[in-house]
């Protein structure tokens, strides 16, 4: 009999082997919890389409901010619930700083400032029909004048100390204007972190539900501004206009559809690359492991090495607390 010279099932045979030779671990230190915040005093209500998830009140959150600090999660993404009476065709709110975004990201430093805070800088929670940029009289996403808004409520969040402004509007040239303002402003150190590979996703459906922007966008879409599926140069194009603007750090959303993107984003790139593991993937393993169909832990801990093995080196997720839970 003629014995294979190399036998690559040696280094499978025992666990300790297998550690040694594991070419991807992910850490706490690796995710970035996404949180919901919403007005008034009402405590925290369950998202119907994301188990486990809350929209939270200001002292709710702050509770799951000391959790997720005392765990060892290094940052969470605050999203904003906008009441309809803040919602208006100029999105004004979205840079309000009595609003409540600049307040909830003070009281976070406030409270814990060693958690790093990154708010979200879009319009589609403070517009009327959802979308991401201000529209024109033909009815069409006007980019630069978006972009004019997305710099006063850039400048407002950095006011208020967060940390990292992740512009996820897609708008083009918007991070180069950003990183301008910031800089007129002695914003030096607010970090920029641009979706700047986001696309036009059928994910996305829970999280519109959790900010309450799926009834103001109807039947309209976001394909004008966010990606085609399809296209793959394109978002190599985008992630290099970005960098090249000054961005930080770029995003990939959503996250498993797309991890042959952030590979070769990572490959092509010296920056770093994060991967937004959305709501709908979020949702579906949700289903499935209250359906028994699927092992909650063994399916989010795989999930979460894909983004690792891909190249991403932040993930923002819904199950960052479960997983530095069982990572502890």
């Amino acid at each position: 009999m003629n014995f294979p010279q190399t036998r690559m099932r040696r280094t499978r045979m025992k666990k300790f082997s297998r550690d040694l030779c594991r070419e991807n671990n992910i850490s706490k230190s690796n995710l970035i919890l996404p949180v919901f915040v919403r007005p008034g005093t009402q405590g925290a209500e369950e998202i119907g389409s994301m188990p486990g998830v809350f929209r939270h009140d200001s002292n709710s959150l702050l509770k799951i901010c000391e959790s997720a600090l005392n765990i060892g999660i290094p940052a969470v993404a605050v999203f904003p619930i906008v009441q309809g009476s803040q919602k208006s065709a100029s999105a004004s709110s979205a840079w309000d700083a009595s609003g409540l975004v600049p307040t909830i990201v003070r009281s976070i430093k406030k409270n814990f400032p060693e958690l790093g805070v990154i708010t979200d800088i879009a319009l589609d929670p403070y517009t009327l029909d959802g979308q991401d940029g201000l529209c024109n009289n033909l009815g069409e996403v006007d980019n630069d004048a978006t972009i004019a808004a997305l710099i006063k409520q850039s400048l407002c969040h950095a006011e208020a100390g967060t940390d990292i402004i992740a512009p996820s509007d897609m708008m083009d040239g918007r991070i180069g204007e950003i990183r301008k303002s910031l800089e007129q402003m002695r914003f030096t150190n607010v970090m920029i972190l641009s979706y700047a590979a986001k696309y036009s996703s059928s994910f996305y459906g829970p999280f519109r539900e959790a900010i309450n922007s799926k009834s103001s966008l109807g039947i309209s879409d976001k394909h004008s501004y966010q990606m085609d599926p399809a296209n793959v140069s394109e978002a190599m194009r985008e992630v290099a206009l970005d960098v090249s603007e000054g961005a930080d750090i770029v995003m990939v959303k959503p996250g498993l559809p797309y991890l042959d993107i952030i590979s070769k984003i990572r490959d092509r790139f010296d920056c770093p690359v994060f991967a937004y593991n959305v709501s709908g993937e979020y949702s579906m393993i949700k289903a499935a492991a209250q359906n028994g169909w699927l092992d909650e832990r063994k399916v989010v801990m795989e999930a979460m090495l894909s983004f690792k093995r891909a190249g991403a080196s932040g993930i923002f997720t819904y199950h960052a607390l479960d997983v530095a839970k069982w990572l502890t």
